[in-house]
């Protein structure tokens, strides 16, 4: 039987009405962005060129990631990033990568101009074929700590590509308000492609 509705016969005493379902509850504030990417910015290549910068960067989230995909004009097979145009020597990476039947290689370098992502491009030589990149750049804005990133990417080359994960660090507490992306040889080639994301946490 359906309750169509509510009165004081029958033993109900003195009710308040409300006309919200949550009236009376204790509020709570919620994060309806917590987990949200938000684009800030797209570079694809109408033609080579030998860097691209991310500018200005809003200082209104958690954490950036860039996505991309990328080849170079010539022999170059990975890409360097600097972060607000410091290109001392406070930037350290490690990284672990495979070619196919080959062993799994490591390796590390410190006291760097850059962080260098290993396997982040392919050479003009393989036509139609792009290295792909996820980079996450952790507390970008928190002037308390140094900046880390971490780097999933690789390529397929007709068996003889690569996969791999890095990770780096810039030995900084500035906050990071622009990021330059360079290839350790030659120019990015036309296509290339890349888009950084704010992440709300």
């Amino acid at each position: 039987m359906s309750i169509f509705r509510f009165s004081n016969a029958g033993g109900f005493g003195t009710y308040q009405r409300y006309n919200d379902f949550l009236a009376g509850n204790p509020t709570t504030p919620v994060n309806l962005d917590f987990g949200s990417m938000f684009p800030l910015g797209v570079f694809t290549l109408s033609s080579a060129q030998a860097t691209v910068t991310f500018s200005n960067i809003p200082q209104t989230y958690t954490h950036l990631q860039i996505r991309w995909i990328s080849k170079s004009t010539n022999t170059g097979s990975y890409n360097w990033i600097n972060f607000n145009g410091d290109t001392s020597s406070l930037y350290a990476n490690h990284y672990l990568y495979g070619q196919g039947s080959n062993p799994l290689l490591a390796g590390a370098d410190i006291n760097q101009a850059r962080i260098n992502l290993y396997g982040s491009s392919v050479t003009s030589s393989q036509a139609n074929t792009f290295a792909s990149h996820v980079i996450d750049i952790l507390d970008y804005r928190n002037t308390n700590k140094f900046k880390t990133v971490r780097a999933l990417g690789g390529q397929d080359s007709n068996g003889s590509g690569v996969i791999f994960l890095s990770s780096g660090l810039w030995r900084s507490a500035n906050a990071i308000t622009s990021i330059t992306i360079t290839p350790n040889s030659d120019n990015l080639a036309t296509n290339s492609s890349f888009a950084l994301y704010g992440v709300q946490a």
